[in-house]
């Protein structure tokens, strides 16, 4: 008797933070979650604004928009882009929604450790070359742009981040 009364005691703080944890639970799963996403009208016209930016800089480019899933939401290819520029500016969208940042920021910090193993380069549709850039809306990321084609990343992410400016108001 005398062991299992012992037992119990040294149990009894374990038991409370149990009933704390049981209590507060409910306070972390209480209803929907409420967030921002991709409108489908916002992801075509971002899409062609950097398509249309990048014909004024002689380019002939893909471009594709996911939500914040990295669900694709649409995807432009102009006239005389070449064939790898639709799969190029699919995953720069999807790497830059998955990371929330640059395509090229992303280049940059795998540049810095690039035999690192497990490296996020390694991981299935991440691409590390410029051209892709999240969009937000309220401080909230809600999608991304993925631009492929132009001679130079560089010149790519200008173009997505002409896309985006285009809609620089409505996602205030």
């Amino acid at each position: 008797m005398t062991n299992h009364l012992s037992i119990l005691r040294r149990a009894r703080p374990i038991f409370a933070a149990l009933g704390l944890a049981a209590l507060a639970a409910p306070a972390f799963a209480e209803g929907p979650l409420t967030v921002k996403d991709m409108s489908l009208s916002l992801a075509n016209g971002v899409a062609m604004g950097a398509i249309e930016q990048c014909r004024k800089d002689g380019f002939q480019v893909s471009a594709t928009v996911v939500n914040r899933s990295g669900q694709v939401m649409a995807v432009l290819r102009d006239d005389m882009a070449g064939p790898h520029t639709l799969d190029s500016s699919r995953r720069k969208a999807y790497s830059a929604a998955s990371f929330k940042t640059t395509t090229a920021i992303l280049g940059d910090r795998v540049s810095a450790a690039p035999t690192a193993p497990g490296s996020v380069k390694d991981i299935t549709d991440i691409v590390v070359l410029a051209g892709g850039v999240p969009i937000s809306a309220g401080g909230a990321i809600i999608g991304a742009i993925g631009v492929g084609g132009a001679p130079t990343g560089t010149a790519d992410e200008v173009c997505a981040k002409a896309g985006i400016a285009k809609f620089a108001e409505a996602l205030k």
